[in-house]
This record gives structure tokens, C-alpha cells and sequence, in this order.
């Protein structure tokens, strides 16, 4: 068999297929749309479910794929074996209602045994075990002879996913030859070795099974297949595992070479390799679609995956930040499939080199932490470290579990690993509640399913804010109906509309639907099943009919109002890239008549220059009366004008593109105006963090900043009559105040230390020995913290060598202060835990380092009993 590259493998199966009449598609990116029960795609036929359940009409009725998927199910298993990975890459040709059983098989066999030229003895087949038309099939028309076909039951060959569509599926085995098998005379495909390996799976989708368990046949079938690239490179290509084919290979000898270790040579550093390689393959990916790391859904799958592979890293030692350089061989090695990857580099190393950081900070805060929780466990005696303790470290702080253990152990402590599994169990339990209950589509049925699928609604209202239209449907609470009359809450759907539906950040359009017999005050224009536009609203007067004539009139002033801010967003776009560098990248929107928000890729607050640079380039765009040119060309043509496209984002082969001058080219398909000049103005009114990487700023345009400025002034005007001064002289003014403020503050303090050093000085005839030192407990009243450790600091100067104790209580709050000398933490006393045990007594916490701890209250009345406590706690330290 010839040997092919991975490139070469994927590039050659989408041909074939697109020479079977299939269209071609890009994959689509890893986060799902419109699908709430993924969290991240993971199989080819995932992005497609709405065209197999009929609710959305497809682009073909015959598609190909190459999709990029991410499954975690098995993630503690990678690196420990070479066959589990996260990424994989999945081939597959899709049917809907279209060919079938004959048409699949015949065409799966066609590519191995023609294309790749595959020798046929090596190939086996399986069948559902009641499936004798696939058997039949393979065998009088393949010639597969029947030794080599496989009945299987239910488990092995039939697909189904809860209610819904569902059939039975036939599997092509390969037969990797006896060296990879396990020497028993029954080995056979099914064998859980190596040598039998299922490549290709390919689904008959012909039932629909219903919720009471029935399979009622569907009317029009449909195919589903799926098999793994990486599988077939490492069939093709003869060698032991994913690890080894050409692609995956050359970054994992970039692992060994950036480690100075050999593959192969210990078992231990291979679990790291493979590890490290795996996970740098998904994490590029991800960020590539725009995925940030975070602490919840998929942001935390890709914050859980890098720190796995820096932490190994560090295992088989890696001491520099090394995913980002590595991610390079992924972008160098993969960018002919797709080319995202080239595209967003900087943006990856940017985002990737980020996070490792943080990850090097998270190790030495984790070490940190669990010192002080290993400090606390023995200094009470104990010899385990709870599961909640090693939980909150790996959750919270990223901190890895197994060196948790490591360094337990090292210090003669164990870990509570059931405790930690329980409370992993109930994180799960919390992340399967918020996760969205969905049916096959991902998404609960609506009134709108029950909508004509062939039914199309078009917006029409880039040049116009007004069209007559035919009224083709109408929904009334959940149900289709015919009528609505006055007072009624309704959807109206028609076959052209201006109304822009509120999509791509922009919300939106309202306005008024009329009839001859009534008329609709549309409030929201939304897209349901199918790209359909709803027009959702009540019936003001009157009634409207189900194919009555429609005028449908779109609020101009505030289309324009909206359209002056989408504009502005997009200039907005590129000030960023220009101040801040080619890593931005938009990550959200949204754009109301009122003003415009837009979420960005960047790492650091911006600084009051870099604010004022984006907006006087903003302004100087508007004031240079640049023309707005927008236009539709096929998405290629598009990239090489250097359209800017959104984030994960998948475009068709035509998109519109907005061109403002030579300043800003971006695809978009919301309203716009046609000369920047009317916008007007720009304001940036905030800017904030909103996510880790992800920054807002919010902006004013037009009416909206000038009323803005207007508040300004009006603020100014009443800050200066207030202070008795001119508005130009208000710098100086709040100076002189706050240098006043300042020395009155100084004076304060001062006065508050005499007096209080002043009300304790008989206090120091409380002191008592305690196990040989000195110790003073004693309470002062109306003393905050900063008092405290001022007295503190006086008394245990006095004491020359002892343990100072203090409590200042108020209406509903206590104050606790210990200090010890050097020389009593030598002796065994340590402030911390006796503030902590102190603390308790008053309904409070606290802790601190052995020379000195504070802490706080809410029972003021338990001071002395707190008091007695902390000499108990001193005495049994000095003891012990």
C-alpha cells in the first residue's frame, strides 16, 4: 500500500466525495450554534443536525466534511495509552433524503480499494445483526465474500440517541496483520487488540424512534458517516499509532526536542509526550475559533488542558513556557486544512503564551496554599488533608492534584481522594444542571417547529425601509393560526421583509405590519428554525389574516440612530489593531439606537492614552467624510481585500462586505450608513474587563455623545457653584481641599494613638506568665485595626520577649490582634492559630503568621471569654 500524508489523506477524501456530486463544505468551528446540549463539537454530523432532522432545509442534499472535533470523555486516559486523544479530525459524507445503502457502501468501498488502493483481503465489514439488506449489499454487490462480513448486535451497530432518528450502521474493518495482534486462534474482528482496527463508520439513518421506544421508518432516509483522519493516516501509513503519522509525529518530536528526552526510552516520560502533544493539538485549535480560557464551559475545558500539558511539561523537564512555541508546528502542520490557523497566529501565541503565565504564577500561589494547609493540618495534629482542601486547589487555582498528593507525602500526609472524588461528583452534578435539557436538536421544540421547513422569509431592507409583502404564516402563543385579532400577542412571518432581525450584535428593527384589515406593532424581529424571520408583536387594530397583503414599515429613526453605531463599531475595530496590536480580535457586540458595545481580545486594561488614541482615530474616520461601500463578492475574494471576519464565524462561499474608505473592510450583514460623516461623533464612555482576555468598551455616537457632554458640562457647572469657585479653577480648588483633608486626617490619627496609648497604659499591669513567658490579654475599647497594631506594637516592646493579646469591640463588631516576640515563637507560640481559635469564640475568623495575626467578630459581648481562650491556646502551644 502507498503511504499518504495526512494533508494529502483529507484533501483526497473531500475530492472523491465532491466528484459523487457532494458539496464540499469547511468545517465548521469547534463552538456549536444554536446547539445547547455540546459544549464543544465532537463528531462530524454534530453542526449538521438540523438538515438530518428536516428542520432547516441544507445548502445540498449531499455534503462533505472535514470536521474538527474535541472529545474529553476520556481525558485521564490520554497519554496513558496511544490511543486516546482530545483532537481528532473527522471525515464524512452526508445524505439528506437523498442516496442511501447502496449508493454509500458502494462509494466507501470505491475510496479504499480504488482511490487509496487498499488490498481487498485486508478489508471486513460489519452489519447491524437484522440488517440483511447491508449484508446483501456488501456481498452480491462489493463481492465481499461472506467470511468476511460480521453480524453485530445493537450495542456495536446501531445508532441512536435517545428519541429521534436513529438506524443501524456498518463499520469497514482493517486488518493491521498479525504483528499487531494478540496471538489467539479466535482473533477476529472485534478482538479488543490492535490488529482488527474500525476505520470507517457508516449510519443508515432510517427510523425515527419515538418516545413510547417504536421505530417508525422515515419517509426519507438519510446517511451518516464518520471516520477518523487520523486512524486512516496511521492504516496508511503502517505505523503503531496516532502519535506516529506524519503530522502529529513532527510535533511530537518538537515535544522530545524541547525536553531533551527520547520517545521510547521510558514509559513514564511517553505517558508526558503524548500528553503534552495531544492537548497542544487542542488548544491551538480552540483558540483558533476564539475559545478563551476561563473557569466554566468550554473556556475551562481549555484552561484545564494547557495546564495539564505545562504541568507535564514541567514533569519531564520543560522549565520555560513552552505550549506557544509548540503550537507553532500545529499551525505550520495544519493550515492547509485550515487556514484560520496561519490567519489568527499571533493572536494564538498571544492568547496561549497568556495563560501559561498565569499558569506559573497558579504553581507557586498552589504551593503557597498548600504549605499553609499542611501547616495547619499538623499543627492540629492531624495526619490527612481534606478533600475539599485539594479540590478547591485544582478547581480554583488550576493546581494539579497529583503533585498535591506528591507534596502531601513528602510532608507525611495523605490526601482525602474520596472527599475530593465527592466533591468533583457534585461540580459535575452542577455543570449537567445548568447545561440546557435538549431533545436530538439541542434545543426544546417551539410553536416555530411546526412551521413549513420549506417556508423562506428574505430581508430585503438593506436599500429600502418599506415593502408589501404576503402575511405566510402566523403563530398566536404555541400555536400556528390563521387569524389574529386586536389585543392579540402574534408572530408574523412573510416572504420579504425590511425589518432587520436582530443577529451579528446589531438588535432589532421595530416598527408597523399593515393590512387592509388591521394592523401589527411589531416590538422585536427575531430568526427562528430555519433562518425565518418573526416578526413578534400585537395586533393594534383590527385583524390580520394568513395570506392578506402586508405593508410593512420599518421605524427609519431608529434604524438610523442603530446604523450610525453599527458603523461606528467597525471603525472601532480597526483604531483597536491600530493602538493596540494585531491580536485584537472581536469576541461581541451589541448595537442599539442608544449606544454600541464591543467586546475584544486583549490582555491588560487600557491606559487613558491608548483610550484617547482609539477615539481621536474614531473621529478623525467620521470627520474625513470617508464613503461607505458595500458590496458582495465570493468570500476568497473577500480575504485577499483584507476583510476583517468575525471570531469562529463560518461564511458561504458569497459575503458582504463593508468597505469605509481605505480605513476599515469588514464581512458583515447589518445596516449601515453610506458616509462616516454621519455618525457624527464618538465618545468611549467605559472600559472594562468582562471576561480573562476579553475587554468592553462602551461608546456614545451622534444625539447620544452630544447629550452626553451636555450632562458633563451641566456636572462641572454644579461641582464649581458648590465649591464656590470658576469651573477652570476646580484642579486647583480640590488640591487646597484635599491637602486640607490630609493634614486634618494626620492631626486625627495622632490624637487617636495618645489617647489610646493613653486609656491602656495601666494595662500592663495584666500581664501574667503563661508556661514561662509573659503574656498581655487584655480589651480596649473603640480602637480600630490600625490602632490595634500600633498598640500591639508598643506593648510587645514593653514586654520585651512575650505574647501580646488585643480585642476592641464596637456595636457588632469585634477586633483581634495577637503578637509574639521571636523569642515565644521559638518557645512554641504561633499569633495565627491563636487569632483563629480566639476568633471563633467572638462568631468571626482570622489567621495570620506566627509573629502576628488578626482577626474579626460579631459578638462583642464574648470578649473575655475569647480573651481566656487565646491564653488557653498559648498555653497548649508552649506544651506541645
Amino acid at each position: 500500500m502507498k503511504s499518504y500524508g495526512v494533508n494529502e489523506l483529507r484533501d483526497m477524501y473531500l475530492k472523491f466525495f465532491e466528484g459523487k456530486g457532494h458539496l464540499r463544505a469547511n468545517s465548521f468551528p469547534l463552538v456549536p450554534k444554536n446547539d445547547k446540549s455540546l459544549l464543544l463539537v465532537n463528531s462530524g454530523m454534530a453542526p449538521l443536525k438540523p438538515y438530518f432532522t428536516g428542520q432547516e432545509v441544507p445548502p445540498s442534499k449531499r455534503m462533505t466534511t472535514c470536521q474538527k472535533c474535541i472529545r474529553t470523555g476520556d481525558i485521564e486516559n490520554v497519554g496513558k495509552t496511544a490511543r486516546h486523544g482530545t483532537f481528532f479530525e473527522m471525515l464524512g459524507n452526508f445524505s439528506f433524503g437523498d442516496y442511501f445503502k447502496k449508493e454509500a457502501i458502494a462509494w466507501a468501498w470505491e475510496f479504499f480499494t480504488e482511490v487509496l488502493q487498499v488490498p481487498k483481503e485486508r478489508l471486513y465489514v460489519s452489519v447491524y445483526e437484522e440488517d440483511d439488506e447491508a449484508e446483501q449489499i456488501w456481498h452480491q454487490q462489493e463481492k465481499v465474500p461472506m467470511d468476511r462480513i460480521v453480524r453485530m448486535g445493537k450495542a456495536d451497530n446501531f445508532w441512536e440517541h435517545g428519541a429521534g432518528p436513529c438506524g443501524p450502521c456498518s463499520e469497514i474493518y482493517f486488518d493491521r496483520g498479525p504483528k499487531y495482534g494478540c496471538d489467539s486462534p479466535d482473533c477476529f474482528v472485534g478482538c479488543d487488540c490492535d490488529r482488527f482496527v474500525e476505520v470507517w463508520n457508516l449510519v443508515f439513518t432510517q427510523f425515527e424512534k419515538t418516545e413510547d421506544g417504536r421505530y417508525v421508518p422515515l419517509d426519507n432516509p438519510n446517511i451518516d458517516t464518520g471516520m477518523g483522519l487520523e486512524r486512516l493516516a496511521v492504516m496508511m501509513q503502517d505505523v503503531d499509532s496516532i502519535f506516529d503519522v506524519d503530522t502529529i509525529r513532527t510535533l511530537r518530536d518538537a515535544v522530545c526536542a524541547k525536553a531533551g528526552v527520547a520517545y521510547h526510552q521510558d514509559p513514564k516520560t511517553d505517558i508526558s509526550i503524548r500528553l503534552i502533544t495531544d492537548h497542544i493539538r487542542s488548544v491551538t485549535f480552540m483558540t483558533s475559533d476564539g475559545i478563551l480560557p476561563s473557569n466554566e464551559g468550554r473556556g475551562y475545558v481549555l484552561r484545564r488542558l494547557l495546564r495539564r500539558a505545562a504541568r507535564h511539561g514541567r514533569l519531564i523537564g520543560i522549565k520555560d513556557n513552552f505550549i506557544a512555541s509548540l503550537s507553532q508546528v500545529v499551525i505550520q502542520t495544519s493550515k492547509d486544512g485550515y487556514p484560520e490557523l496561519e490567519e489568527k497566529r499571533d493572536y494564538i501565541l498571544k492568547v496561549l503564551t497568556m495563560e501559561e503565565d498565569r499558569f506559573s504564577e497558579t504553581i507557586d500561589q498552589g504551593l503557597s496554599i498548600l504549605k499553609s494547609h499542611i501547616e495547619e493540618q499538623k499543627a492540629a495534629g492531624a495526619g490527612l488533608l481534606t478533600g475539599s482542601q485539594a479540590f478547591k486547589l485544582y478547581d480554583t487555582f488550576g493546581f494539579p492534584t497529583d503533585l498535591t498528593v506528591e507534596i502531601a507525602e513528602e510532608s507525611g500526609l495523605t490526601v482525602d481522594m474520596e472527599g475530593f472524588r465527592q466533591e468533583m461528583e457534585a461540580q459535575r452534578v452542577r455543570a449537567r444542571e445548568a447545561r440546557a435539557e435538549s431533545n436530538y436538536m439541542g434545543s426544546k421544540e417551539t410553536v416555530y417547529n411546526q412551521l413549513d421547513v420549506g417556508m423562506q422569509s428574505d430581508f430585503v431592507g438593506y436599500a429600502s425601509e418599506h415593502h408589501q409583502s404576503p402575511v405566510l404564516a402566523l403563530t398566536s402563543g404555541e400555536a400556528l393560526v390563521d387569524r389574529a385579532v386586536e389585543g392579540d400577542t402574534v408572530s408574523v412571518f412573510v416572504a420579504e421583509t425590511p425589518f432587520y432581525a436582530t443577529s451579528g450584535g446589531q438588535l432589532a428593527d421595530t416598527g408597523r405590519i399593515e393590512t387592509a384589515n388591521g394592523a401589527v406593532v411589531v416590538e422585536d424581529v427575531y430568526k427562528v428554525v430555519g433562518g425565518k424571520i418573526a416578526h413578534h408583536g400585537y395586533v393594534e387594530s383590527g385583524e390580520i389574516r394568513k395570506g392578506d397583503l402586508a405593508e410593512l414599515t420599518v421605524d427609519r429613526t431608529r434604524r438610523h440612530a442603530t446604523a450610525k453605531n453599527h458603523s461606528a463599531t467597525h471603525l472601532l475595530q480597526k483604531a483597536l489593531k491600530k493602538v493596540l496590536g494585531n491580536h485584537v480580535e472581536q469576541a461581541g457586540s451589541s448595537v442599539n439606537p442608544e449606544r454600541l458595545r464591543f467586546d475584544f481580545t486583549h490582555f491588560a486594561p487600557l491606559t487613558e492614552e491608548e483610550l484617547a488614541l482609539v477615539e481621536t482615530d474614531v473621529n478623525e474616520q467620521i470627520m474625513g467624510d470617508l464613503d461607505v461601500d458595500i458590496r458582495e463578492m465570493p468570500v476568497d475574494e473577500a480575504k485577499k481585500m483584507g476583510a476583517m471576519a468575525l471570531f469562529g464565524e463560518k461564511y458561504g462561499d458569497t459575503v458582504r462586505v463593508v468597505r469605509m474608505g481605505d480605513y476599515s473592510i469588514e464581512l458583515c450583514g447589518g445596516t449601515h450608513i453610506h458616509n462616516t460623516s454621519e455618525i457624527g461623533l464618538f465618545k468611549i464612555v467605559s472600559e472594562t474587563g468582562v471576561a480573562a482576555g476579553v475587554r468592553r468598551i462602551e461608546a456614545l455616537t451622534s444625539h447620544g455623545a452630544i447629550d452626553y457632554y451636555k450632562e458633563q458640562e451641566a456636572l462641572v457647572r454644579l461641582l464649581a457653584s458648590r465649591l464656590k469657585t470658576e469651573p477652570a479653577q476646580l484642579p486647583r480648588k480640590l488640591d487646597a481641599l484635599q491637602e486640607d483633608l490630609r493634614q486634618l486626617r494626620s492631626e486625627n490619627e495622632s490624637l487617636k494613638s495618645k489617647l489610646a496609648q493613653g486609656a491602656a497604659s495601666g494595662l500592663l499591669a495584666n500581664v501574667k506568665a503563661v508556661g514561662g513567658l509573659q503574656l498581655l490579654a487584655a480589651q480596649v475599647d473603640n480602637v480600630d485595626s490600625n490602632g490595634l497594631r500600633e498598640l500591639g506594637d508598643h506593648f510587645k516592646q514593653k514586654l520585651q520577649g512575650g505574647v501580646v493579646v488585643l480585642a476592641s469591640g464596637g456595636k457588632d463588631a469585634v477586633s483581634l490582634l495577637v503578637m509574639a516576640s521571636d523569642e515565644a515563637v521559638k518557645a512554641g507560640a504561633h499569633a495565627g492559630n491563636i487569632v483563629k481559635e480566639a476568633a471563633k469564640i467572638v462568631g468571626g475568623g482570622g489567621g495570620g503568621r506566627p509573629q502576628m495575626a488578626q482577626a474579626g467578630g460579631k459578638d462583642p459581648a464574648r470578649i473575655e471569654e475569647a480573651l481566656r481562650k487565646a491564653e488557653e491556646v498559648l498555653l497548649a502551644q508552649i506544651q506541645g
